[in-house]
């Protein structure tokens, strides 16, 4: 093994897990294998929150202009190992560097808005009667955890660890059981940082853990991001034992693509969309629908695709049964009736053969109770569905359960704003195949993709993080009474 064996970080120490069960970490890109995770136990997940629970009373009580400083000198550690750091994420996770490095490039971001939170819950003071003040104040929940997926390994935990955090909480990280690695160096940076010992801790496992923390009558509130089915069952569990859950799940983003859009630019932005990290991302292009006459955008869309190179600019799919469950859902369409126009099945990477590659792929005239069209497949496919009319189009989009994303590709305002006011989903591009929501912006879908209330970053994180308490005072009586006060 190319790393020692996976350890929980709890209390500021990496530690042994003592169990019987233990999964192998393997790198898509080559098959090769990295490190040996032990599943950890319902008694190690006691000993992380105990540790979290001890630590709380001070780090909630400390400033939060204080707490943020933590934040300032680990966004310059991630900007000092940026390198380092993706080349974890692209060993453990197979996406390329570029995409790694544009990952860390994201957590900075997010680390970055997470030192403006002092000047985002500042409160509010009103004198709401003659001598009496009332006055809000965001307060910390107490120890939270955080559930999150293989396909950003560092993204999506700093989603949650710097506003959770800076807002006073001790958290319980439990990452993808395929990508320990790059927590772990995570919660060494924050550890340089200066972060206190007990505030952030991790624990490593599969399900088992997962079922544990929902249960667990010492965390508060869980955030989760994985699949609809896993984040359906997540947010049931959590909220049964009355806790605070933001479960986001998986997508099926529509992209609309108009007559009228410029011809290069779509074609780039749709390969990119649906390619970009191996299509294994909730906001990837999924499906495509042409309205109208567009055959002279898929042409160009299969010569942009014909660029994408798996090993090159194309990184590995997760594992060797994600490949084989990715190239069923384009053999079962094919034999529907769905034109391959471009076929990414059997990719093996000269050097890599042991890799988990699946080449793009592009699927016309996908009808929509395929497999294809209506489920999410995670990986560099795209199916194209054809309509008539924008309506018939939307109608289409407007079907399918999730509520992720949607994006319109056109030159007419009109038209863009008519879709975009139309669109079931929570997050929408114009001629914008990702339209993910920079900060301070938040970052959540509709429908099947969440379940909860709020939005897992930006703003709207500080309402699923906080409490709100209310406050009014009173000290001068010689202020009369009247019946608000």
């Amino acid at each position: 093994m190319k790393y020692p064996a996976i350890q929980n970080f709890i209390n500021g120490r990496f530690s042994d897990i003592a169990s019987p069960r233990s999964l192998t970490v393997i790198s898509p890109s080559d098959g090769k294998e990295l490190a040996i995770m032990p599943c950890s136990t319902a008694a190690d997940l006691d000993a992380a929150v105990a540790a979290a629970q001890a630590a709380f009373p001070a780090w909630s009580q400390t400033p939060i202009k204080e707490r943020v400083q933590v934040f300032f000198r680990y966004k310059y550690l991630l900007e000092r190992d940026l390198q380092e750091l993706a080349s974890l994420v692209s060993e453990e996770n197979g996406k390329t560097l570029g995409e790694a490095v544009a990952e860390i490039e994201k957590c900075i971001e997010l680390t970055e808005f997470a030192t403006s939170l002092p000047q985002l819950v500042t409160g509010e003071v009103l004198e709401v009667s003659k001598g009496v003040e009332c006055r809000t104040a965001h307060v910390p929940l107490g120890v939270v955890a955080s559930i999150v997926p293989f396909n950003f390994p560092s993204m999506v935990p700093n989603w949650t660890i710097p506003n959770a955090i800076a807002l006073g909480n001790c958290m319980i990280m439990k990452p993808s059981e395929k990508v320990p690695l790059s927590l772990a160096r995570i919660a060494t940076l924050l550890q340089e940082a200066g972060l206190p010992d007990g505030v952030l801790n991790i624990v490593n496992g599969d399900s088992e853990i997962v079922n544990a923390i929902c249960d667990h009558p010492g965390i508060t509130a869980v955030s989760f991001v994985g699949s609809t089915r896993v984040a359906r069952l997540v947010y049931q569990r959590a909220t049964q034992n009355l806790k605070r859950c933001l479960a986001l799940g998986g997508a099926k983003n529509h992209l609309l693509v108009l007559p009228d859009a410029k011809p290069d630019m779509t074609a780039q932005n749709v390969v990119a969309s649906m390619s970009g990290c191996a299509g294994q991302r909730c906001m990837a292009a999924s499906a495509m629908v042409a309205v109208g006459e567009v055959d002279h955008i898929v042409d160009k869309i299969c010569a942009e695709a014909g660029k994408v190179v798996p090993g090159r600019n194309l990184g590995a799919v997760i594992s060797r049964a994600a490949k084989e469950k990715i190239e069923q859902y384009i053999t079962e369409a094919e034999q529907q009736g769905a034109r391959v126009l471009i076929d990414g099945r059997n990719t093996v990477v000269e050097g890599k053969e042991n890799g988990t590659y699946v080449g793009p792929t592009v699927i016309d005239h996908v009808k929509p109770d395929m497999a294809v069209a209506r489920e999410e497949i995670f990986g560099p496919v795209i199916s194209i569905l054809r309509a008539a009319t924008v309506d018939e189009a939307l109608a289409i989009e407007n079907a399918n359960p999730y509520g992720n994303a949607a994006a319109v590709y056109t030159q007419n305002g009109s038209l863009a704003r008519y879709i975009v006011e139309k669109a079931n989903a929570g997050m929408i591009g114009v001629n914008i195949g990702v339209p993910v929501p920079r900060e301070p912006f938040s970052f959540g879908g509709w429908n099947e993709s969440k379940f909860g209330v709020g939005d897992i970053t930006g703003k709207s994180s500080i309402e699923f993080w906080t409490r709100l308490k209310k406050t009014t005072v009173k000290w001068n009586p010689e202020a009369g009474v009247n019946w608000m006060s």
